[in-house]
């Protein structure tokens, strides 16, 4: 990558290296794993003229997107977090059953099903047939399709502008980011609202989460790089609020350049915490990879000594931020027995690059094993609380994410 993808500047600068992994969302069946399997480079670098971070498109949405193993209702925690979102949304947007509610990447259907419940005419725009297909049999109208300035205008043209765009975990996703933005704009009224949900680059280099960087997310935001990426297709950032998910995510409240007026204090404010953070510039990066190295080192620490105990140690969860750290810090069934999932999807599989077998839920209860390791650490509340019968036997979860803790 040679050129910034936003502001075409060549002055791109590495923040992390991470060697090369396989896409993260490529499980593997029985039958492939002797197979040979393909690795990309995955290496964060930022743009020192806009600000923002990304790493190379070496494969394609497409290549993820159209068989995808991510169904986002298998999180309990995130599907109430879409109907408290929906629940305000129709309250300070004063939606009704005359509006209309587009949602990009919509997935299964997880934020869609609450608008329908409220009687409001919804559309899902989303590129996974296989995912798609599930959200249509929970009633969510969906349309199969990535998300351009051409599909934009032809949803508009069918069915109307948007009152209200979603666009929840999708705009790190897509290497286009100015085509997508017009694409956001093409669906939206010109007086109408677009909210973006996205992880915040300030939380990720503060609490080292760094496995979230993988090849299905091409860029990472501040407030002050999506302003300048929303810009990009006619949109004015009017609104932001901090949000807790994914470890810390950013809510982005867009409209029409024309309809924005000025941004709220709010902006100012996270603005004004990214410069302190030195997210503006080169010396806020400085320290990021030392950090990651230590994460690695703690985790294997560990790993290793409880290997040398004779203590069993699996996984719990199969994210794609889980195949980051698990092919950064090289661990093998050696070390990680298996992992479970309550992806019924994955079951029978195995993890890219480390190839270890991805089991039922179930099983850790029928294993008892001395210690389980939450690769899904932004969950860890909705997950601890699954997982309390682990304690029973006296065992114990490991959370890797900020930095190793055994409870």
């Amino acid at each position: 990558m040679t050129t910034c993808r936003l502001c075409g500047s060549a002055s791109l600068a590495s923040i992390v290296d991470l060697g090369a992994t396989p896409p993260c969302e490529r499980f593997l069946t029985a039958e492939q794993l002797d197979e040979p399997e393909a690795t990309y480079p995955l290496h964060l670098r930022v743009c020192t003229e806009c600000w923002l971070a990304q790493i190379p498109p070496l494969i394609t949405p497409e290549d993820t997107f159209t068989e995808y193993a991510y169904f986002s209702s298998y999180s309990n925690s995130w599907v109430e977090h879409a109907r408290t979102f929906v629940t305000g949304a129709v309250e300070r947007l004063g939606l009704s059953e005359e509006s209309f509610v587009v949602e990009v990447a919509s997935n299964d259907g997880y934020l869609l099903q609450h608008v329908v419940a409220q009687g409001i005419r919804c559309l899902g725009v989303e590129p996974s047939a296989n995912v798609g297909e599930a959200a249509r049999g929970k009633g969510v109208p969906t349309l199969t399709a990535f998300l351009g300035p051409e599909t934009g205008a032809a949803v508009r043209e069918e069915h109307g502008p948007a009152d209200l765009v979603v666009a929840n975990n999708v705009y790190a996703h897509i290497p286009d980011v100015i085509g997508f933005t017009q694409g956001l704009r093409a669906l939206v009224a010109d007086d109408g609202w677009v909210s973006i949900e996205v992880q915040h680059l300030l939380t990720l280099v503060e609490l080292n989460q760094y496995d979230t960087i993988y090849h299905e997310h091409f860029q990472y935001y501040t407030v002050a790089s999506a302003q300048r990426a929303l810009a990009s297709g006619g949109l004015s950032l009017v609104d932001v609020e901090l949000v807790p998910t994914h470890g810390g995510s950013i809510r982005l409240w867009a409209r029409p350049a024309e309809a924005a007026g000025e941004p709220s204090s709010r902006v100012s404010d996270v603005l004004a915490r990214e410069k302190a953070a030195g997210l503006h510039e080169l010396s806020g990066y400085a320290e990021f990879a030392a950090r990651v190295a230590k994460v690695r080192r703690d985790l294997l620490a560990f790993l290793i000594e409880a290997a040398e105990q004779g203590k069993t140690v699996v996984g719990y969860g199969a994210p794609g931020k889980g195949n980051t750290l698990l092919n950064h810090c090289g661990v093998r069934a050696d070390l990680l027995t298996y992992t479970v999932d309550r992806n019924p999807y994955k079951h029978g599989r195995f993890t890219p690059g480390t190839r270890i077998p991805i089991l039922a839920p179930e099983r850790i209860a029928e294993d008892r094993p001395d210690y389980v390791l939450v690769l899904p650490w932004n969950l860890r509340e909705e997950i601890s609380q699954q997982l309390s019968y682990v304690h029973d036997w006296g065992g114990r979860l490991v959370f890797p994410i900020p930095r190793l803790e055994i409870s």
